[in-house]
């Protein structure tokens, strides 16, 4: 699978006439090679691969890592320029995207006769199509989200707080075997609603008010992300128009998701038919995001993005209307492309619900 994987790499090595490759994100560490920690680094060329990490970590490398020379450090970018050196790479690519300056200062300077070959986040694009095991964890995990979430609704009720609801909701996924949470869960109730990162509040819900929920669980690496707006009570006619418009917007993206299609045409679908009824300037975002190994990974569900859409991609699908002074609305599933179309991986009830 591992093999598979760097496979993909060929193109970065001749499309920028490469010697070496060194990553250091450890989301494209982890999926290259196996490494769960939190501090190392690989280094390829088109035969070979190193994995360095310090003494911490060289127990749980030798259980992990397939496929790589394992290397330890007492510092890291003295030892991965002393393995280029050695082994006389002299053009060498680097993920320019997630290389702070202090630590490129450290390649330059030590890597003199060598050219830096910045690559941008483009290597992240190798892990936009999902392998059959990969969709299996995310299916896994965004299930155990949507039970979750499920089973701690009737908790959702007048007097209790934004964060109370929010820490409930994470200690049920603890107890369902989540490893963590995806993110700070967004639980925007009333007016709050309006925004579409409102993170959970010491607010009080209200009888009647309409509570946007974003949430998410990690479990052996993989994320969910999910989002359900309901009501506590009857809301208001023009909250359930609002809901009602953006559940179609969120369906017809997703009937319309297939290979081929490009991401932009998939985010006109639900943008067009929300500027249709009244509400263009009300849905600010792009309309998903990949999910994988990291919360928001490619591809990119936007009105810019060139992406098409190929078999294996697991994205979001999130339309939002967003009002200030009155709240907003937002459902979001996440979908794992098939050959014909797409799987639903969420699975929380995504219509109006009134509790």
């Amino acid at each position: 699978m591992l093999k598979n994987r760097r496979s993909r790499l060929t193109s970065f090595f001749e499309d920028n006439a490469l010697d070496a490759l060194l990553v250091t994100n450890l989301s494209n560490v982890r999926y290259l090679c196996g490494f769960t920690g939190s501090e190392g680094a690989l280094l390829l060329t088109r035969e070979k691969a190193w994995f360095l990490c310090d003494s911490r970590y060289s127990t749980q490398a030798a259980e992990e890592v397939r496929g790589a020379e394992i290397r330890e450090f007492t510092a890291k970018y003295e030892t991965v320029c002393s393995l280029i050196c050695d082994n006389k790479f002299r053009r060498i690519g680097f993920e320019s995207n997630h290389t702070v300056v202090s630590d490129f200062r450290q390649l330059s300077e030590r890597l003199e006769g060598c050219e830096l070959v910045g690559i941008g986040a483009s290597l992240d694009a190798i892990r936009s199509c999902k392998d059959p095991r990969e969709i299996e964890l995310l299916e896994g995990v965004a299930a155990l989200a949507s039970a979750s979430l499920q089973s701690v609704l009737s908790y959702l009720r007048p007097g209790v707080s934004e964060s109370e609801f929010s820490l409930t909701l994470e200690l049920e996924m603890r107890r369902r075997g989540a490893d963590a949470r995806a993110f700070d869960f967004i639980v925007a109730s009333g007016v709050r609603g309006a925004m579409p990162h409102g993170r959970a509040s010491g607010k009080l819900l209200s009888l009647g008010e309409m509570v946007t929920i974003d949430f998410g669980a990690v479990k052996d690496g993989y994320y969910s992300d999910e989002t359900v707006t309901v009501s506590l009570g009857r809301t208001s006619d023009r909250g359930r128009e609002i809901h009602a418009i953006v559940k179609e917007a969120h369906d017809r993206a997703i009937v319309a998701i297939k290979p081929g299609i490009r991401c932009r045409e998939l985010d006109e679908i639900a943008r067009g038919y929300i500027r249709q009824k009244g509400y263009g300037d009300n849905f600010g975002h792009g309309l998903g995001h990949g999910v994988g190994l990291d919360i928001h990974e490619k591809p990119v569900i936007s009105p810019r993005s060139e992406t098409v859409v190929e078999e294996g991609m697991v994205f979001s699908v999130e339309p939002g209307i967003y009002i200030p002074g009155f709240g907003g609305v937002r459902i979001e599933d996440t979908v794992a492309v098939t050959a014909d179309g797409c799987v639903v991986l969420t699975q929380a009830p995504k219509e109006l619900i009134e509790l």
